[in-house]
């Protein structure tokens, strides 16, 4: 009873303790520079600050799962971690944000360049890493996914305050910033471990559900989650003008009026005091929160339903339990 009472994450963690040690010492020793103390200073900041190293237990698991033995699974997820940190570095400079995982951001204790150039950095040592294990199909799912990965993140840019964007544009922001990187992460590890192709599929379809579900949580604690849990503050999508989930399906039911709100809050950015607590208000008027967190149960279980053509065992119930963990966390 007290072991089901633990978080999947935590469990996960624990049967994986002796492969994360491995990953971290691996990112330790990577992050290094003899030349640029900086780099160290700035990457350790992020990377020592509590991460709940999701991404890299999930091509741990993966890896274990289809029954790999080898020592590449470990190089692998130190990638993925490495490409994760980089995307946060930059992701930070592009916002403007103040806090990341509720300590100051980098581009905030040093500077905006400092972010950049490490974030940089770290891209080209994740490239280092994935090219180790000698496996041309892993090294081409791992650099698709950082190209997929930008160019969410521009189209992200360049969506995110136009009130025109609808929920099949916010899928493919999500699918490219996020769930990219969770589905290469699941499915490096079945390819490094020669897992046959159904399973391969699955570990993919598997990472891709569970990182929209994941997302679309995020999207939603914004407007009612603990600061002090998320390591964000209350509104900080609003605030940076973000079309979220949430957003485009009270945009959606909008009248003239409320439409008139998200144009001058969101496309324009003439924000003033009291906004937050309209714009709560017009999310809970339409049951806007309550549609989202539909849709992020609805992608919990399609990832779920991805694991049936996994082998039985333990892990793959933890993975299970993951999916329904992140949409837990907005229940």
């Amino acid at each position: 009873m007290k072991d089901m009472a633990r978080k999947p994450q935590d469990r996960l963690a624990e049967v994986l303790a002796g492969d994360m040690d491995a990953v971290n010492g691996l990112i330790r020793a990577r992050m290094a520079s003899e030349h640029a103390p900086r780099i160290p200073e700035v990457t350790a900041h992020l990377v020592e600050a509590g991460g709940k190293r999701l991404r890299p237990m999930l091509t741990l698991a993966a890896a274990r799962l289809c029954g790999y033995g080898g020592p590449h699974h470990v190089h692998l997820a130190a990638t993925v971690e490495f490409i994760h940190t980089a995307t946060l570095l930059h992701d930070d400079v592009v916002d403007e944000s103040r806090q990341r995982r509720g300590r100051p951001t980098a581009n905030l204790l040093w500077d905006n360049k400092s972010s950049v150039l490490v974030g940089d950095y770290l891209f080209a040592r994740a490239f280092q890493l994935m090219v180790e294990p000698g496996n041309l199909r892993v090294l081409d799912i791992l650099s698709n996914a950082a190209a997929v990965i930008a160019e969410g993140e521009v189209l992200q840019m360049t969506a995110a305050r136009d009130l025109a964007t609808d929920e099949g544009v916010y899928l493919k922001v999500v699918r490219g910033k996020t769930a990219a990187l969770f589905s290469a992460a699941t499915e490096v590890g079945g390819v490094i471990a020669g897992a046959p192709e159904a399973q391969v599929r699955a570990l993919h379809a598997y990472g891709d559900a569970l990182g929209i579900a994941f997302q679309i949580a995020d999207d939603l604690l914004d407007y009612g989650g603990d600061s002090g849990a998320t390591g964000k503050n209350v509104g900080d999508d609003f605030r940076e003008r973000k079309l979220t989930l949430p957003v485009i399906k009270a945009v959606a039911a909008a009248d003239a009026d409320e439409r008139a709100f998200w144009q001058r809050t969101i496309e324009k950015g003439h924000q003033q005091e009291g906004d937050l607590d309209h714009a709560l208000g017009l999310l809970n008027r339409h049951g806007a929160m309550a549609a989202t967190r539909d849709e992020a149960l609805r992608w919990a279980e399609t990832a779920k339903a991805a694991t049936g053509a996994l082998p039985e065992g333990e892990l793959r119930d933890l993975l299970r339990g993951l999916a329904d963990y992140v949409v837990a966390r907005i229940a």
